[in-house]
């Protein structure tokens, strides 16, 4: 596009040094995040970050399934890290909090949400969604995706991309409650892979658990005869 004088290139504007200083600040933000971050969970190991709506209410099924999963990875030696805030978050927490191992929150402020849940042994500040998705992944062994909306598919969408592009190590992507996920693996197969944007083998990057058990079953059994013990293993992101 030419500039209001008829040159042919648009004029690049002076460096702003106010403006820069403001975006400094962000970069140290960021940098604080992760700091804070890795020291605080880098000790939390093995750990399972687990996914889920916000909207869930206590004495509906998703929020007792999602209680049941939290108390049951912790009793076999889990630390859990959710989100932090409400609904399915709250009740992997309140599970986790009441089993043996760490209940962990990864809190971001959102608007027109509940307020964090209480149920944290380790609660993390976050003002950065991608600082915040960082965390999630750097040391979990496996991921439970629980029923949710588009943060859910948002963080099922990156853990898929992640194992895909071969940037994180291929650890268990567990499904809970086939028929509502069903719908959108069809349309993965229907329509990502026919029209070649996924390959074949992307769609076995995840399994299925209708319960607590088969959630644990699943994550032992990915990891038993492995070289490298679980409690050791540090994402390369």
């Amino acid at each position: 596009m030419s500039s209001a004088t008829g040159d042919p290139r648009p004029k690049i504007p002076p460096v702003n040094d106010s403006v820069l200083s403001r975006e400094s600040w962000k970069i140290f933000q960021v940098i604080a995040e992760f700091v804070e971050g890795y020291e605080r969970l880098i000790h939390t190991r093995p750990s399972v970050s687990v996914f889920g709506s916000a909207r869930a209410k206590q004495g509906d099924s998703y929020y007792q399934l999602a209680e049941s999963i939290g108390r049951h990875l912790s009793d076999a030696g889990y630390s859990i890290v959710t989100g932090g805030g409400p609904g399915a978050m709250e009740a992997v927490n309140k599970g986790a909090h009441r089993g043996r191992s760490l209940s962990i929150g990864l809190n971001i402020e959102l608007p027109n949400q509940e307020p964090y849940n209480r149920f944290q042994d380790i609660s993390l500040r976050f003002r950065h969604f991608f600082t915040r998705k960082v965390m999630f992944v750097k040391y979990a062994a496996a991921y439970v995706v629980l029923p949710g909306g588009f943060g859910t598919l948002d963080e099922l969408a990156e853990i898929l991309a992640l194992e895909q592009t071969g940037k994180t190590r291929r650890i268990p992507i567990i499904l809970i409650k086939e028929p509502f996920w069903r719908p959108l693996l069809q349309w993965f197969k229907n329509t990502l892979l026919a029209e070649n944007m996924i390959d074949e083998e992307d769609l076995h990057l995840w399994k299925f658990a209708d319960t607590p058990e088969e959630v644990v079953t699943i994550i032992q059994n990915f990891y038993k005869g492995k070289e490298i013990p679980i409690d050791t293993l540090v994402d390369k992101t």
